[in-house]
């Protein structure tokens, strides 16, 4: 090995080294103060290690009921989204140029509204005709830009995907409905289930848009940015060190689970 290359090398440990630290250090920070006596979310002083956070966490209702409300969102836009954002998806790819382009630019322009303005204008419209804030209203306006998210990765999936085998299939006798399921679906499940995943990420960390149509309901990123200004305690910090383990052992055991399925298609 060269002088050069060993050069590169080090310096691309080095960078590597720091891109790592610079994404898991605040999460380590975060995770590590769920363990701190001090009232305020800190390591720095430590004062003494506890585990009493994580008793406060069971015993703080308002925060799980929170919780549900997000989890119970999350899934009410995953089911809106990923059908209507396929739906978007398939049309777009059937224009013809002309008309794709501004089809295109029409549709993803929610991305490119500012969430408080997506969340006020839903609150108005429905107010109109009778209908409040609450976990409803939530969805509708989240799934009005989210659905972007899902219509830009099944287009970016179905840029890959061979019509040859559409036709084969119509031309051996399939029907439409059995082309769809049979061929162009597990096609695009790759697709689908990260859009869907995407869509539970958005939709749970969303503040801006859900603060102005949330009503009387409390998703979580409302009720921390709400103990933020009331006073914010470590047991915000206990429950986010449990998702992320959660979510941890979960992508392990999805990984470990699709290797397996993997060797048992080794002949």
């Amino acid at each position: 090995m060269t002088g050069a290359n060993k050069i590169f090398r080090a310096v691309f440990v080095m960078y590597l080294a720091i891109f790592t630290l610079y994404l898991f250090a605040p999460l380590i920070i975060m995770g590590a103060a769920a363990f701190n006596e001090s009232r305020f979310p800190t390591v720095i002083p430590w004062q003494r290690t506890t585990l009493q956070w994580f008793k406060a966490m069971w015993a703080d209702a308002a925060m799980w009921q929170s919780l549900w409300t997000s989890v119970l969102v999350a899934i009410c836009v995953v089911v809106v989204v990923v059908p209507i954002g396929t739906a978007a998806a398939l049309v777009l790819t059937s224009l013809h140029a002309r008309a794709r382009s501004f089809a295109y630019g029409l549709m993803v322009s929610p991305l490119l509204t500012p969430g408080v303005v997506i969340g006020i204008s839903t609150l108005i419209l429905w107010r109109q005709m009778g209908v409040g804030g609450g976990i409803f209203l939530i969805v509708l306006a989240q799934s009005t830009y989210i659905i972007c998210y899902v219509m830009l990765m099944v287009m970016a999936r179905l840029q890959r995907f061979d019509r040859t085998q559409e036709e084969a299939a119509l031309g051996l006798g399939a029907s439409r409905m059995m082309v769809f399921r049979r061929v162009l679906m597990p096609f695009l499940k790759p697709a689908l289930l990260a859009s869907g995943g995407l869509a539970i990420l958005q939709s749970v960390e969303n503040y801006n848009t859900t603060l102005f149509v949330r009503g009387f309901e409390t998703p979580l990123t409302v009720f921390i940015a709400t103990k933020v200004r009331t006073g914010l305690t470590p047991a915000v910090n206990a429950l986010a060190l449990v998702i992320i383990v959660a979510t941890v052992i979960g992508a392990i055991a999805y990984e470990v689970a699709r290797r397996r399925q993997a060797a048992r298609k080794l002949p």
